[in-house]
């Protein structure tokens, strides 16, 4: 009663989609390595002081380098297909990646890549520059960085360096502390102009009056035990 070609032509369309899948999957999988291996050489920051911290950046930008060649990989194959059928599949190595520029270039790095238009904080615009993909598309299905990764990758690097701030301390750097109090304060500010629709990032952006608190606690505490300057504490 069926014509069972209906069925053979449904299992050549799957396996279409198996083989795009395969082959986004071996991207990914090479672009996830990479960004543990950038991770793991920017942990370092938080037990190397400030005036040493070249050496970090440097090895941090070659890996970061090294991720973007797998992203120039990577939308040459997702251009060929719907772009939300696939995203799920490097949504968060893409996240983990912005995140890792915006840390190093916070940090100084990328210097001699991001361009001098670009400050120590790069908007979407300058992230998409950097990697060299479009961002934010709306008048075509094509690969690009969405407005949703952007703001997870700039929470996750503020949490980081609300752990940096603290761990500066150990080592007796009482600057940082300053430096990054007063960039996530008014990073805070900035996202709370934000009508957040989205349950992930709604969720997620409670999480920065914690790191704003985290930060605040540590450079209250230097204040009082007179290892920073009154007048460093305000911005």
């Amino acid at each position: 009663m069926i014509d069972q070609r209906i069925f053979e032509d449904l299992q050549t369309k799957i396996d279409a989609e198996t083989t795009v899948r395969d082959e986004l999957h071996e991207i990914v999988q090479t672009l996830a390595r990479k960004g543990r291996s950038t991770q793991a050489i920017l942990s370092r920051a938080h037990s190397t002081p400030s005036d040493q911290l070249k050496s970090v950046l440097d090895a941090a930008t070659v890996e970061i380098l090294a991720q973007k060649q797998e992203v120039a990989r990577l939308k040459t194959v997702a251009d060929q297909h719907p772009f939300y059928k696939y995203n799920g599949l490097w949504t968060r190595e893409l996240q983990n990646l912005v995140s890792s520029i915006e840390l190093c270039a916070w940090l100084g790095g990328l210097q001699e890549h991001k361009g001098p238009e670009s400050a120590s904080f790069m908007t979407i615009e300058d992230v998409g520059k950097f990697l060299e993909i479009p961002v934010n598309l709306k008048d075509q299905d094509a690969f690009h960085l969405t407005i949703e990764e952007y703001l997870l990758a700039l929470i996750a690097m503020v949490e980081e360096l609300s752990r940096l701030a603290v761990n500066s301390v150990t080592f007796g750097d009482y600057d940082r502390p300053v430096q990054i109090g007063k960039f996530i304060k008014d990073f805070f500010a900035g996202f709370q102009l934000l009508n957040l629709k989205n349950d992930i990032l709604r969720k997620r952006s409670d999480g920065i009056k914690y790191s704003v608190k985290k930060v605040e606690d540590v450079v209250y505490d230097l204040s009082l035990r007179n290892l920073i300057s009154k007048g460093s504490t305000t911005a």
